[in-house]
């Protein structure tokens, strides 16, 4: 029986020891100075993700819990697998609490061609006919059009990526035909 009893407390004591192994492991990582980026770039993640906040990491819970979000420097990102109009698919991402997709540099253009699918983007020149703005206001001043777009045959006034296989994607269609979108939720601001 004594032994029964030392090997019980022996294996408390073990996995007490792992238990604070980890937790100091896990204080480690929050207090690492920024490097959300870095354990969490290119990979789907839970909704509580991390973002840096002048060198600490905070968890963030804004991303909503349903799946679908892949995380990819500084936001998170969700693919549709249903197709909508560009209104519609504007209105889903804003239900989610993020938006169309704003893209700022060539690494998130082909973050955003990787899913091999036509997308709606949160480009349109809706507004004012060739001034191309962002969903949140900002004017367009990098682009990844393919040859010959933006050509506004028909009144296309919404933005999708077209031909995912080159980095020059882009292609204005008329924003009441159905594609999947591209919703982006800033993590950083």
């Amino acid at each position: 029986m004594l032994t029964f009893i030392e090997n019980f407390v022996s294996d408390v004591e073990a996995g007490f020891k792992n238990l604070t192994e980890e937790r100091d492991d896990l204080k480690r990582k929050l207090n690492n100075s920024g490097k959300c980026d870095d354990e969490f770039n290119n990979q789907s993640l839970d909704p509580e993700a991390c973002k840096s906040n002048n060198g600490q990491m905070i968890f963030y819970s804004k991303v909503p819990s349903q799946g679908g979000w892949e995380y990819f420097n500084g936001s998170f990102y969700y693919i549709s697998s249903t197709e909508k109009t560009w209104q519609q698919s504007r209105d889903d991402c804003l239900q989610k609490g993020a938006d169309l997709v704003i893209i700022n540099s060539k690494e998130e253009q082909d973050f955003t061609r990787k899913f091999k699918k036509r997308l709606w983007i949160g480009l349109t020149d809706s507004e004012r006919e060739g001034t191309w703005k962002w969903v949140d206001g900002t004017p367009l001043t990098t682009s990844y059009w393919m040859s010959g777009e933006p050509n506004d045959v028909s009144g296309e006034d919404c933005v999708e990526i077209l031909n995912f296989d080159s980095e020059k994607s882009w292609n204005d269609r008329r924003c009441s035909l159905p594609l999947n979108w591209i919703c982006e939720m800033k993590v950083r601001q």
